[in-house]
């Protein structure tokens, strides 16, 4: 075997130590270029593709599918390594379903990954003694019977030339469990007796949600104020902002627009509490805050430089944001920046939350579902458009005062919002 180069799990950035491995973009004996991404790794902030900064042969990829790294261990050994000649081409004369996936026949131009020329095997071995080392397998399609059959290749030796894993260890492996079916143990918890439905790992991303949730709770004086509000008016303006080629702002954007000049009015809401220093401080400006729910959990990117934008480019990246929210490809930095944050709970159907500040921010506001409700307008009973707004603050920074003035502002804009836009 020639020389390997193993790659560290580099900085993450934002002070992150570890990573979890979401899924592997390449497979041992794999063909990598520089810069190539070779795995997808979530941290407490989102999901990255780390790409690889050597070229040559996948030689050891060092963990699984959800398992936690830390900065600076081994995530994957990269090298050419020594040739299994005798066993390629055995797994060639099989026949069809043995030969190496995409070469030598037309179709191999239309492989997503490069892997090793047509004549070229090779074996893989790790570069230095593992407690659990890689199997050697050479035919993609043994490790795709292993995966299909959910066989552990860890678990199996290889009858091929150099130990290497061949097709009928997979078959054989398959036989016995179909003859040895698992059994599968039930657990019961002692305090309820009841049984175990399963149990899932805590990921680095929820543990970072936890520990923000529960600093906040711990060191935060919060209280809440409410209010219901006659939303009618800013549908109706909402709508006539649509023509048949501009959509328009959405409605959030409108919403994150009232926030925004709120906060220039009531600067006390948009900063943090500095404890060691015994200081409340203040932001010259406002990095909106917009908590949106994904398959990951509950995320919280920031519109920066949200009060230089008009409702039309709040918008632009508020669905920006949305849509890299969704796919895990939200920055450190647009995790991390909000200084007050908005909270659209009514796209949940629901009417109002008792919501918790995201630390080290000191406020958070909250709009519940717009519905139809009886309300008086002009002394007679009408159905209108209702939300209602609340708003959750750090008591430390303001009195109740200053809370209901920003909440009475947020309101008045949302049930005069021509008057309020024509100012902004």
């Amino acid at each position: 075997m020639s020389n390997t180069q193993t790659f560290l799990l580099p900085d993450l950035g934002e002070g992150l130590t570890e990573g979890e491995i979401v899924r592997w973009l390449v497979e041992v004996g794999d063909v990598v270029a520089v810069d190539a991404p070779v795995a997808e790794v979530e941290t407490a902030k989102s999901i990255v593709e780390v790409p690889t900064p050597y070229a040559g042969v996948v030689a050891e990829l060092h963990g699984a599918a959800g398992d936690t790294i830390d900065v600076g261990k081994p995530l994957i050994t990269v090298g050419v390594l020594a040739a299994a000649a005798e066993t390629y081409r055995e797994e060639e004369k099989a026949g069809s379903g043995n030969v190496l996936i995409g070469y030598g026949t037309p179709e191999s131009a239309a492989s997503g990954r490069r892997r090793r020329p047509r004549g070229i095997a090779v074996a893989v071995a790790p570069a230095a003694p593992k407690a659990r080392a890689v199997p050697l397998v050479i035919s993609p399609l043994v490790r795709r019977m292993a995966k299909d059959a959910r066989v552990d290749l860890h678990a199996l030796a290889g009858s091929g030339a150099g130990g290497v894993i061949v097709r009928r260890d997979v078959e054989q492996a398959i036989a016995a469990k179909v003859e040895k079916p698992a059994v599968v143990e039930e657990t019961v918890e002692s305090r309820t007796g009841l049984v175990e439905l399963r149990r899932v790992p805590v990921s680095g991303f929820r543990k970072a949600v936890a520990a923000t949730l529960s600093r906040s709770r711990r060191e935060i004086p919060e209280a809440t104020t409410w209010v219901d509000v006659d939303a009618t008016a800013l549908l109706e303006v909402r709508e006539s902002l649509r023509t048949a080629t501009d959509a328009g702002p959405g409605l959030l954007a409108l919403m994150a627009r009232f926030v925004v000049a709120g906060l220039k009015k009531y600067p006390e809401l948009n900063g943090f509490v500095d404890t060691e220093r015994e200081e409340l401080v203040q932001y010259d400006g406002v990095n909106l805050g917009l908590a949106a729910q994904t398959e990951r959990g509950l995320v919280v990117p920031a519109v920066v430089d949200a009060h230089l934008l008009t409702a039309r480019g709040l918008d632009a990246e508020i669905r920006r944001l949305t849509a890299s929210a969704r796919d895990g490809k939200l920055t450190a930095r647009e995790l991390s920046a909000g200084s007050f944050t908005l909270n659209n709970y009514g796209s949940f159907g629901v009417d109002g939350s008792a919501a918790i500040i995201n630390h080290p921010q000191v406020a958070i506001l909250g709009v519940g579902r717009i519905i139809d409700r009886p309300w008086v307008v002009d002394g007679q009973l009408a159905v209108r458009k209702l939300t209602q707004l609340s708003l959750v603050f750090d008591h430390r920074v303001c009195d109740g005062g200053t809370a209901a003035g920003f909440l009475r502002f947020v309101a008045d804009a949302f049930e005069s919002p021509a008057s309020i836009l024509a100012d902004l």
